[in-house]
C-alpha cells in the first residue's frame, strides 16, 4: 500500500497545531523538521519554513517573528490574541494591550540574544510576565547580572528591559522597549554605562522617533546620544530574520 508523504506546508501546519495554533519562527525551526513522513529535499529548510508561513491561505502574521493558523484565529490564548494589533496604534489601546506587546518584544529580543550566543538578562520585576506559553524569566539565560563593575552601577541598570552579555560577563547590548514617550527614564539607565563599550538601543514605534530625538538632545545625554540607536518594529523584524538566516548558514555547514 502506497503511503502519501506529508508536504512541507502540512508539516508546518501540524507543528503549529501542536503548539496551539501559533508559533515563532525559531520554534518552528526546532519542531517542524521533527514531523514524521516529510521530505524536505533542501539544504535550507529554515528558508522554506519562512516562505511557507507567508502563504496567506493558511497563515497570518501576528507580530514580527510570530505566526498563527487562520483556523485558530478565534481561539488563541489571551496573551497571544492581544498581540493582533498595529503597533503604531498602541497609544489608543488599553494599558493591558500595551503591556502584552511590550512583553512580546522583550521576549523576542532576549530570544535573538540567545540565538546569537549571548547570555541574556530580563529584570526581576518582569520575570513572571507572559511571553507566549512561557514567562519572560524562562527566556533569559541569567538569573542576575554578573558583578562586572561597581554594585552601585549594577543596581541602577538592572531594570533595563533586555541585556545581552558576552562570554566574559560584560554588557554587549542594552535594550529598552518603549511604547509611551518616557524616553528620558530609559536613556538615564544607559548613561550609567557610558564608560563601557556597550551598544545602546531604544525600541519603539516609528511614530515616536521624533519624540525620542527631542529627549536625547538633553544636555545630560551629551556623552551617549550618538551611541544610542533607535530601532522601530520593522527593524526588529529584520534583525530577527537576519539572525535566523545565520542559523540557515550554520545548519548548511553542518550538512556539508
Amino acid at each position: 500500500m502506497y503511503l502519501k508523504h506529508k508536504t512541507q506546508t502540512e508539516a508546518v501546519i501540524e507543528a503549529m497545531e501542536k503548539n496551539g495554533g501559533y508559533a515563532t519562527l525559531n520554534w518552528l525551526y526546532e519542531n517542524a523538521l521533527k514531523i514524521d513522513d516529510v521530505t524536505w529535499k533542501t539544504k535550507t529548510p529554515f528558508a522554506s519554513i519562512r516562505r511557507i508561513v507567508q502563504n496567506q491561505e493558511y497563515f497570518f502574521k501576528i507580530k514580527p517573528g510570530l505566526w498563527a493558523l487562520k483556523t485558530h484565529k478565534n481561539d488563541l490564548p489571551e496573551s497571544v490574541a492581544a498581540l493582533i494589533q498595529n503597533d503604531e496604534d498602541l497609544e489608543i489601546k488599553s494599558e493591558e494591550l500595551k503591556k502584552f506587546s511590550h512583553y512580546y518584544y522583550q521576549g523576542l529580543l532576549a530570544e535573538i540574544g540567545n540565538i546569537k550566543k549571548y547570555n541574556t538578562y530580563i529584570p526581576p520585576q518582569d520575570k513572571n510576565k507572559p511571553y507566549l506559553k512561557m514567562k519572560l524569566g524562562e527566556v533569559a539565560s541569567l538569573e542576575q547580572l554578573p558583578p562586572f563593575t561597581y554594585q552601585e552601577t549594577i543596581d541602577k541598570i538592572k531594570s533595563i528591559d533586555v541585556i545581552w552579555l558576552n562570554k566574559r560577563g560584560f554588557p554587549d547590548s542594552v535594550i529598552e522597549v518603549e511604547h509611551s514617550t518616557n524616553f528620558k527614564n530609559s536613556i538615564i539607565k544607559f548613561n550609567e554605562l557610558q564608560d563601557f563599550k556597550t551598544n545602546m538601543i531604544v525600541v519603539a514605534p516609528k511614530s515616536k522617533e521624533k519624540e525620542y530625538k527631542s529627549v536625547s538632545e538633553f544636555n545630560i545625554f551629551e556623552n551617549i546620544r550618538n551611541r544610542i540607536q533607535f530601532i522601530d518594529y520593522t527593524m526588529v523584524e529584520k534583525l530577527y530574520e537576519n539572525t535566523l538566516k545565520l542559523q540557515d548558514f550554520i545548519f548548511f555547514n553542518k550538512l556539508s
